[in-house]
């Protein structure tokens, strides 16, 4: 081989490299908390030479079909009883390579002040998927309106409700759009984050809070197993743990408001 060419093959495998190497990481989220906190963290990877894109995605299911493609790099924005329904569901061979924050959940009425005030056939609003809906009848049975079958833990259902005595009716709705469909309800399970993110209503209004005692719905960085140990992953995640910019995102998105999540990994 002549030096020529021998310096022309060179050239081009560093063009092929180049790109790949400037690509990055990919990382799908949903608007709000997450996405403002991991944007934070990108600026912060950016700075320390990890190039990280951040991509938004506006339903709970897009993301981790997104991260079955290849499409993005890791997902932040489920918690680990939802990633293990998802696995269970349409067989991802997911895993997290990290914990992230407990964004607590509330029941918001923007019609009466107390449960008391509730009517009978009062009208609520719930989660449609099968595992936040389970959380937010929790929550329910907490705030003592209904009772579910003894054992169902955050897997239930509305066919698991056993006693019902204001013969309340529910609708589904999917997670980020029950901000939207409070106002029309007697009382609307709610995500503190996205009702910061809509600017409808006091994200520190609800009548009950989840919390810390709910650690296991933590956000979790969520990957194609085999790559958790993937040192830019790692690297990110320990950016996003140890930036005060980080803090900062998540509490403005969180209106400041400690009620309303939790900094999962130190708790």
């Amino acid at each position: 081989m002549t030096r020529r060419l021998f310096t022309a093959v060179v050239l081009f495998a560093a063009a092929l490299v180049t790109p790949a190497a400037a690509a990055g990481l990919k990382i799908g989220v949903t608007p709000g908390a997450y996405a403002d906190s991991v944007a934070a963290a990108a600026e912060e990877a950016k700075a320390q030479g990890l190039n990280v894109e951040v991509v938004e995605f506006s339903d709970w299911t897009t993301p981790n079909v997104a991260l079955e493609a290849g499409d993005i790099d890791v997902n932040y924005f489920q918690h680990q009883p939802f990633l293990n329904n998802a696995v269970k569901q349409r067989g991802y061979a997911f895993t997290d390579a990290g914990v992230g924050t407990l964004a607590n959940v509330g029941l918001y009425s923007l019609r009466h002040k107390s449960f008391a005030e509730i009517p009978n056939g009062g009208t609520v609003a719930i989660a449609n998927d099968p595992v936040n809906q389970g959380r937010g009848l929790l929550l329910l049975e907490k705030a003592g309106l209904i009772k579910l079958k003894d054992g169902v833990g955050f897997l239930g259902t509305l066919d698991d409700i056993v006693e019902n005595p204001k013969k309340l009716t529910f609708t589904e709705v999917e997670g980020p759009q029950l901000v939207r469909i409070t106002a029309d309800v007697d009382l609307a399970l709610g995500y503190p984050h996205f009702i910061v993110a809509a600017k409808t209503f006091d994200p520190g209004s609800a009548l009950i809070y989840s919390g810390i005692e709910d650690r296991q719905f933590a956000i979790r960085f969520v990957v194609k197993k085999g790559r958790e140990t993937d040192p830019d992953i790692l690297k990110f995640v320990e950016i996003y743990h140890s930036s005060p910019k980080v803090r900062e995102a998540i509490g403005k998105a969180f209106a400041n408001n400690p009620k309303l999540y939790a900094i999962a990994w130190e708790k």
